[in-house]
């Protein structure tokens, strides 16, 4: 069974850091990818950003390119979603999700963590 465990999130203020982790488990993930996505308070699911697990590809939606970079550790089957230069428009629950790469569902999610920024 596929668990995905999300940590670190937190407040912070407008301008600030903050890395969320993703500890996956229950299979071997080299032809999956991970996910990054976010929901506000009465908005939509929005995507945030993914990483293929086996050659470490990245890439980002425009709202976040260049504040945001994911990163994994495939021994410890971990990503990484390093956010900085916070704006409150970034406050949401982030979660993250995994597919496999020839997949456009994500079929496994964790349970979310609340990341909020502070003007």
């Amino acid at each position: 069974q596929v668990q995905l465990v999300e940590s670190g999130g937190g407040l912070v203020q407008a301008g600030g850091s903050l890395r969320l982790s993703c500890a996956a488990s229950g299979r071997t993930f080299s032809n999956y990818v991970m996910g990054w996505f976010r929901q506000a308070p009465g908005k939509e699911r929005e995507f945030v950003g993914g990483i293929t697990w086996s050659a470490g590809y990245s890439y980002y939606a425009d709202s976040v390119k260049g504040r945001f970079t994911i990163s994994r550790n495939n021994a410890k089957s971990t990503v990484y979603l390093q956010m900085s230069s916070l704006k409150p428009e970034d406050t949401a629950v982030y979660y993250c999700a995994v597919r496999l790469t020839t997949a456009t569902t994500y079929n496994y999610w964790g349970q979310g963590t609340q990341v909020t920024v502070s003007s």
